[in-house]
């Protein structure tokens, strides 16, 4: 999903909101109008400062009953009549909701009209809010703006059916910008390079008769791309775990979701990295300074160990925690002569971890056994590089051994802790990481994320094997 896709849909929350608050608004103002006043006399006393204090909370029941409705869903293009069908019914939800409320708590004021009244306002005001965004939405789309760039594989005449669609329906934001009759090597070369020049955003097969062997590629080739892939075909037998079904310009779409944490799932994370960061930070405070002060009194060298790590999408950034080894450490691992006298218990992986390494100091040797090198990493978390929950992130030059299927968990952001952390931590086998950090990944959700890390001071304190 792009991100100004995300960006839409969140949006919708508080013009939502906003809207309900002026239907509240302009019904207090009409039942107060004279010409109203004439025919059905005020026989309620409330001052509209009051009135205004109770609208702003009563419109989050609004906001709920949306939600509950699923017009906070981020699944993609839908009809504009379902829209305003489930505006309608949850308008009505909350409306009855309030009456309940009302019915209950004799100190509100007693005016049908203006419950009736905001009902009308609030479906009138969301449809018109919901309308005006979505027309600024479709109107940047004519200049290139949030527009899905797609390739096209297969030889099918639905191939040309989907290209002349998305030519008719400009509002349904895709354009296809390449087609292919098969993912030939050949193929495969030339979308490499598109990527490389941001040519497109998704890959969209539209035959079902490719090889398995091709769409085994195509899969990878999307993993390792973070390219969106989707079919309008029929890939049941294709073996992949999360489909989400969506019609776009009259078109039955089926994408492969690499991971559930997308659209509101991707927010929510993001959210409570920040704010778990920021208590965590806080409450740490202390044992930051004393190990920062362990560390510089132990040995010679700078306070943090930083270097470059691989985060998401494959994208290098400057990862530091608290300098568990000896100054220049990090060339030895490159020193045959290093390499030939110290084991390397990871040596038929990309990774390179050695068996009494002799590069950690003696406060490192600590401060590894229990992770506390890693709490800076918090500020990575902050700065939004990682997140808290993940794959750990892996040196550059460990990434650039790693198989098509390594490559999978480069789809979200590397945590500091993760289903292999609490599985296992470092004596666990390397495909074994993988496979678990790609079942992290296709399954997420807000529980697997909290059981994670209340299992985490467990996991470290059982010291195995933390190298």
């Amino acid at each position: 999903m792009k991100r100004s896709e995300i960006a839409i849909s969140a949006s919708l929350v508080p013009i939502d909101y906003l809207m309900v608050v002026l239907a509240g608004i302009v019904a207090y103002f009409i039942r107060l109008w004279q010409p109203i006043k004439d025919v059905r006399p005020v026989i309620f006393d409330l001052d509209f400062n009051t009135y205004f204090d109770l609208v702003w909370l009563i419109a989050l029941i609004w906001i709920v009953s949306f939600a509950v409705a699923g017009l906070y869903s981020m699944r993609g293009t839908r009809r504009n009549i379902d829209e305003i069908t489930k505006i309608i019914l949850s308008c009505s939800t909350a409306v009855a909701a309030l009456m309940f409320i009302f019915f209950f708590s004799r100190n509100l004021f007693d005016s049908r009209f203006i419950i009736i009244a905001v009902w009308l306002f609030s479906i009138v005001f969301v449809i018109t809010g919901r309308g005006v965004v979505r027309f600024v939405q479709h109107y940047l789309y004519k200049y290139g703006f949030g527009v899905h760039r797609v390739v096209i594989i297969g030889n099918s005449n639905l191939g040309d059916e989907v290209i002349n669609s998305f030519k008719q329906n400009i509002k349904a934001g895709y354009k296809v910008v390449k087609k292919f009759d098969e993912f030939s090597q050949n193929v495969e070369q030339e979308m490499t390079k598109m990527v490389k020049s941001d040519k497109f955003d998704d890959v969209l097969v539209v035959n079902s008769s490719l090889s398995g062997n091709q769409l085994d590629r195509l899969n990878d080739f999307s993993y390792i791309n973070h390219i969106t892939l989707k079919f309008v075909a029929d890939i049941f037998d294709f073996p992949i775990v999360n489909f989400e079904f969506n019609t776009i310009s009259g078109l039955p779409i089926i994408e492969v979701k690499k991971t559930r944490l997308d659209g509101w799932g991707r927010i929510y994370k993001r959210f409570f990295d920040i704010i778990g960061s920021i208590i965590l930070i806080i409450i740490l405070s202390p044992v930051f300074i004393i190990t920062a002060l362990l560390v510089k009194f132990d040995s010679r060298g700078s306070l943090f160990f930083v270097y470059k790590r691989i985060g998401v999408f494959g994208k290098p950034f400057t990862y530091f925690k608290f300098r568990s080894m000896i100054s220049d450490a990090h060339k030895y691992r490159f020193d045959q002569k290093f390499l030939k006298s110290n084991q390397n218990l990871r040596a038929d992986t990309p990774m390179m971890k050695f068996k009494d390494d002799p590069r950690i100091t003696r406060v490192g040797k600590i401060i590894r056994k229990i992770s506390i090198d890693e709490l800076p990493e918090l500020f990575n978390v902050l700065g939004g590089k990682m997140s808290l929950v993940g794959p750990r992130p892996h040196e550059i030059e460990e990434v650039e051994k790693y198989q098509n299927h390594h490559r999978k968990v480069l789809t979200i952001r590397p945590g500091i802790t993760g289903m292999a952390q609490v599985s296992g931590r470092s004596d666990l086998d390397f495909e074994e990481e993988i496979r678990l950090d790609t079942w992290y990944m296709e399954n997420w959700s807000p529980k697997l994320d909290l059981m994670i890390l209340l299992k985490t001071p467990l996991a470290v304190l059982r010291h195995r094997n933390a190298e």
